[in-house]
């Protein structure tokens, strides 16, 4: 190959990085100048983009350890080993060195992006940690990162249950989030020792609701896209972005608590917990009371819409020991009135009497609103 061929390669690349076209523009400007095809893999061999009509026979890994036709490069951003780049199916005598010359280029490319994402996730981080003064000084932050903040975001922690195996669990579990909130808009992340924090934006009800349903089959959709990737999560409350820190503390806390009572391998709300949220962050008065104001609340506007006396009859079934028949006395009403009154109160706070952990958070929240609500 001529001096000005490579040049004249070499400019190409460099034009296609300029335009912005990314690791996928330059594979397949590679794929078409040696007639083949091209595979961009991560460090860990996970697939990127590929270019080019042919398969390539199991990626880089299988090229340098199994000795299967083809050529692969590895793919460096400064001193770090980002990926690999491999070519299939070229009897072009170039192939060797425009393989190297565009791993060369694809190498900026990841380096660009992962700064990008550092930058990113700096903020995160910052916000994570109360670091800003208003929410002002916030917005004016993302803006020079070119972050476009939501209202209101939903926080889910997430770990693995092989510390060893974290560094890969979490490029694992930051592509199936990625994937899993697709739709959701722009993603924040970050992460510490043991945990990846994924900030999801919620402008509306719904999404929340969204985020939340999503974030709880994480485990599962884990499990079944790599059988040894276990992951425990928690689903914070949404809140605005100065509040952040409140978002993280409800994740963890789900995150802690879900592990403790249900066992390794699934995503726990911080809504689901019921009694053993304020349990577990040691609640004071005004916390048992906003936690008792809640659980209540949904009986309490269907008894005002509907001129009924559903919390009235929860509060004295539990007095009564659970005992139907002398609830049923002391609201005057036949026993299967009350029978049909503990549906409806369940079905309403969606709670189920029969499960002790449900029945824990009735049983406190009544408790705590005869003790201290009382008028």
């Amino acid at each position: 190959m001529t001096p000005d061929a490579i040049v004249e390669y070499t400019e190409a690349l460099a034009t296609i990085a300029a335009s912005g076209g990314g690791p996928k523009a330059l594979a397949a400007h590679l794929a078409a100048a040696c007639g083949g095809s091209v595979l961009l893999e991560d460090a860990h061999w996970r697939a990127i983009v590929s270019a080019g009509s042919a398969c390539g026979p199991g990626g880089a890994r299988a090229i340098l350890e199994r000795a299967a036709a083809g050529k692969a490069q590895r793919v460096m951003a400064g001193a770090a080993h980002v990926g690999w780049l491999s070519l299939y199916d070229s009897d072009d005598a170039r192939g060797e060195l425009l393989l190297r010359l565009t791993a060369a280029a694809v190498g900026i490319e990841l380096s660009r992006a992962l700064r990008r994402h550092g930058e990113r996730d700096a903020f995160w981080e910052s916000l994570l940690h109360d670091a800003f003064h208003d929410a002002a000084s916030i917005r004016e932050a993302a803006a020079g990162r070119n972050i476009a903040l939501a209202p209101l975001y939903v926080t889910v922690a997430l770990e693995s249950e092989h510390e060893r195996e974290f560094p890969r669990d979490r490029n694992d579990l930051r592509a199936l989030v990625a994937e899993t909130f697709a739709s959701a808009g722009e993603l924040g992340f970050t992460e510490n020792a043991t945990a990846l924090f994924v900030f999801v934006p919620a402008p509306r009800s719904v999404d929340v609701s969204n985020a939340g349903t999503a974030a709880v089959l994480l485990g599962k959709n884990a499990r079944k896209r790599k059988p040894e990737l276990r992951v425990s999560g928690g689903v914070g409350v949404a809140v605005p972005p100065e509040r952040l820190q409140r978002g993280a503390q409800t994740a963890r806390a789900a995150l802690a608590v879900g592990k403790r009572v249900y066992g390794s391998g699934r995503v726990v709300a911080y809504d689901e917990l019921g009694a053993y949220s304020v349990v577990y962050e040691g609640a004071d008065i005004e916390r048992l009371r906003e936690f008792a104001a809640q659980v209540l609340a949904p009986l309490r506007t269907y008894d005002r819409k509907h001129q009924t006396e559903l919390e009235r009859t929860l509060k004295l079934y539990f007095a009564s020991g659970q005992n139907v028949k002398t609830a049923s006395e002391a609201l005057f009403v036949h026993r299967h009135t009350v029978f049909y009154r503990l549906r409806q109160i369940a079905e309403i706070c969606g709670r189920s009497l029969e499960s002790p952990h449900d029945q824990l958070t009735l049983r406190l929240a009544v408790a705590v609103d005869e003790l201290h609500n009382a008028s």
